[in-house]
Protein backbone atom coordinates (compact mmCIF):
# COMPACT_ATOMS: atom_id res chain seq x y z
CA UNK A 1 0.00 0.00 0.00
CA UNK A 2 2.93 2.04 1.00
CA UNK A 3 4.51 2.11 -2.79
CA UNK A 4 0.94 3.37 -4.05
CA UNK A 5 1.23 6.91 -2.12
CA UNK A 6 2.51 9.71 -3.34
CA UNK A 7 4.39 12.06 -0.46
CA UNK A 8 5.64 15.35 -1.27
CA UNK A 9 8.29 15.06 1.07
CA UNK A 10 10.59 12.65 2.18
CA UNK A 11 9.89 13.17 5.78
CA UNK A 12 6.33 11.93 5.30
CA UNK A 13 6.67 9.00 3.74
CA UNK A 14 9.84 8.06 6.83
CA UNK A 15 6.33 8.92 9.03
CA UNK A 16 4.02 7.05 7.42
CA UNK A 17 6.13 4.21 7.07
CA UNK A 18 6.69 4.28 10.95
CA UNK A 19 3.19 4.69 11.69
CA UNK A 20 2.01 1.91 9.41
CA UNK A 21 4.94 -0.38 11.18
CA UNK A 22 4.08 0.52 14.55
CA UNK A 23 0.61 0.42 14.34
CA UNK A 24 -1.06 -2.05 11.94
CA UNK A 25 -1.65 -4.93 14.36
CA UNK A 26 -3.25 -2.76 16.92
CA UNK A 27 -5.57 -0.90 14.87
CA UNK A 28 -6.43 -4.25 12.77
CA UNK A 29 -7.28 -5.97 16.34
CA UNK A 30 -9.63 -2.90 17.23
CA UNK A 31 -11.11 -3.24 13.67
CA UNK A 32 -11.76 -6.99 14.16
CA UNK A 33 -13.10 -6.49 17.83
CA UNK A 34 -16.05 -4.19 16.02
CA UNK A 35 -16.51 -5.72 12.15
CA UNK A 36 -15.86 -9.84 13.40
CA UNK A 37 -14.49 -10.49 10.00
CA UNK A 38 -10.87 -10.73 8.90
CA UNK A 39 -11.21 -9.34 5.48
CA UNK A 40 -13.46 -6.34 6.64
CA UNK A 41 -10.60 -5.65 9.55
CA UNK A 42 -8.35 -5.16 6.98
CA UNK A 43 -10.43 -3.02 4.47
CA UNK A 44 -10.80 -0.42 7.86
CA UNK A 45 -7.37 -0.64 8.46
CA UNK A 46 -6.15 0.19 5.01
CA UNK A 47 -9.12 2.52 4.63
CA UNK A 48 -7.74 4.19 8.29
CA UNK A 49 -3.99 4.61 6.46
CA UNK A 50 -5.51 6.62 3.41
CA UNK A 51 -7.57 8.85 5.97
CA UNK A 52 -3.83 9.27 7.70
CA UNK A 53 -2.17 9.83 4.54
CA UNK A 54 -4.49 12.43 3.92
CA UNK A 55 -3.68 13.89 6.99
CA UNK A 56 0.03 13.27 7.89
CA UNK A 57 0.74 17.14 7.45
CA UNK A 58 -1.37 17.13 11.36
CA UNK A 59 1.07 14.49 13.25
CA UNK A 60 3.76 16.45 14.78
CA UNK A 61 4.89 13.42 16.55
CA UNK A 62 4.33 9.90 15.53
CA UNK A 63 5.73 8.03 18.73
CA UNK A 64 3.26 10.32 20.98
CA UNK A 65 0.37 9.31 22.55
CA UNK A 66 -1.78 11.61 20.65
CA UNK A 67 -0.74 10.13 17.78
CA UNK A 68 -1.73 7.12 18.96
CA UNK A 69 -5.21 7.92 20.08
CA UNK A 70 -5.62 9.34 16.75
CA UNK A 71 -5.42 6.77 14.87
CA UNK A 72 -7.34 4.67 17.21
CA UNK A 73 -10.25 6.67 16.56
CA UNK A 74 -9.75 7.14 12.84
CA UNK A 75 -10.05 2.92 13.02
CA UNK A 76 -12.98 2.77 14.76
CA UNK A 77 -14.97 5.60 13.27
CA UNK A 78 -13.92 3.40 9.73
CA UNK A 79 -15.03 0.45 11.46
CA UNK A 80 -18.04 1.21 12.62
CA UNK A 81 -19.09 2.83 9.18
CA UNK A 82 -17.98 -0.51 7.48
CA UNK A 83 -20.21 -2.37 10.19
CA UNK A 84 -23.21 -0.39 9.57
CA UNK A 85 -22.66 -0.44 5.96
CA UNK A 86 -22.28 -4.21 5.73
CA UNK A 87 -25.63 -4.80 8.12
CA UNK A 88 -27.60 -1.75 6.70
CA UNK A 89 -28.32 -0.46 9.67
CA UNK A 90 -30.40 2.80 10.35
CA UNK A 91 -30.22 3.21 13.44
CA UNK A 92 -33.51 4.52 14.69
CA UNK A 93 -34.59 4.54 18.60
CA UNK A 94 -38.51 4.53 18.74
CA UNK A 95 -37.81 6.72 22.22
CA UNK A 96 -36.63 9.77 19.90
CA UNK A 97 -40.37 10.04 18.61
CA UNK A 98 -41.97 10.20 22.10
CA UNK A 99 -39.24 12.18 22.98
CA UNK A 100 -39.64 14.90 20.22
CA UNK A 101 -42.85 16.24 21.54
CA UNK A 102 -41.20 16.87 25.05
CA UNK A 103 -38.10 18.60 23.47
CA UNK A 104 -36.31 21.03 26.08
CA UNK A 105 -34.06 23.79 24.61
CA UNK A 106 -33.07 24.62 28.07
CA UNK A 107 -32.12 20.82 29.30
CA UNK A 108 -30.40 20.85 25.55
CA UNK A 109 -28.05 24.28 25.81
CA UNK A 110 -27.19 23.33 29.58
CA UNK A 111 -25.77 19.89 27.98
CA UNK A 112 -24.37 21.19 25.93
CA UNK A 113 -22.67 24.06 27.82
CA UNK A 114 -21.37 20.67 30.57
CA UNK A 115 -20.03 18.62 27.88
CA UNK A 116 -17.50 21.56 26.88
CA UNK A 117 -16.94 22.64 30.88
CA UNK A 118 -16.40 18.42 30.54
CA UNK A 119 -13.60 18.66 27.92
CA UNK A 120 -12.32 21.95 29.10
CA UNK A 121 -11.39 20.01 32.74
CA UNK A 122 -10.10 16.91 30.58
CA UNK A 123 -7.75 19.20 29.00
CA UNK A 124 -6.10 20.63 32.00
CA UNK A 125 -4.57 16.72 32.28
CA UNK A 126 -1.44 15.95 31.75
CA UNK A 127 -0.58 14.54 28.12
CA UNK A 128 0.10 10.84 29.72
CA UNK A 129 -2.81 11.02 32.10
CA UNK A 130 -5.37 12.56 29.32
CA UNK A 131 -4.20 9.79 26.84
CA UNK A 132 -4.97 6.86 29.30
CA UNK A 133 -8.21 8.95 30.62
CA UNK A 134 -9.31 9.00 26.60
CA UNK A 135 -8.33 5.87 25.64
CA UNK A 136 -10.17 4.16 28.35
CA UNK A 137 -13.18 6.21 28.53
CA UNK A 138 -14.33 7.77 25.08
CA UNK A 139 -12.79 4.76 22.94
CA UNK A 140 -13.74 1.92 25.93
CA UNK A 141 -10.31 -0.06 25.64
CA UNK A 142 -8.91 -2.72 27.89
CA UNK A 143 -6.03 -1.96 30.20
CA UNK A 144 -3.89 -4.57 27.96
CA UNK A 145 -4.55 -2.52 24.63
CA UNK A 146 -3.98 1.20 26.14
CA UNK A 147 -0.52 0.05 27.62
CA UNK A 148 0.13 -1.60 23.67
CA UNK A 149 -0.26 1.85 22.86
CA UNK A 150 1.02 3.75 25.00
CA UNK A 151 3.96 1.47 25.68
CA UNK A 152 3.56 1.37 29.32
CA UNK A 153 2.66 -2.03 31.65
CA UNK A 154 -1.27 -2.71 32.43
CA UNK A 155 -0.15 -1.72 36.03
CA UNK A 156 0.96 1.68 34.98
CA UNK A 157 -2.08 2.44 33.22
CA UNK A 158 -4.31 1.81 36.08
CA UNK A 159 -1.68 3.78 38.09
CA UNK A 160 -2.38 6.57 35.66
CA UNK A 161 -6.46 6.44 35.77
CA UNK A 162 -5.82 6.18 39.74
CA UNK A 163 -4.17 9.32 38.86
CA UNK A 164 -6.64 10.97 36.43
CA UNK A 165 -9.68 10.37 38.09
CA UNK A 166 -8.04 12.08 41.46
CA UNK A 167 -6.82 14.76 39.53
CA UNK A 168 -10.30 15.07 37.90
CA UNK A 169 -12.15 15.15 41.15
CA UNK A 170 -9.64 18.11 42.41
CA UNK A 171 -10.69 19.85 39.44
CA UNK A 172 -14.26 19.72 39.34
CA UNK A 173 -14.11 20.65 42.65
CA UNK A 174 -12.23 23.57 42.33
CA UNK A 175 -14.60 24.64 38.56
CA UNK A 176 -18.18 24.01 40.13
CA UNK A 177 -19.87 26.98 39.72
CA UNK A 178 -20.55 28.34 43.59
Amino acid sequence: MIFLLSFETEAEKTTFEFLYEKYKKLLWRKAFDILKDYSLAEDAVSEAFIRVYRNIHRIENPDSNKTAAFLVTIVRNVSIDLYHARNKIIPIDIDDFEQADSFDLEESVASRDEAVRAAEIIDKLSEELRAVFLLKYAHDLPHKEIGEILNISENNVTVRLHRAKKKLGKLVSAYAPE
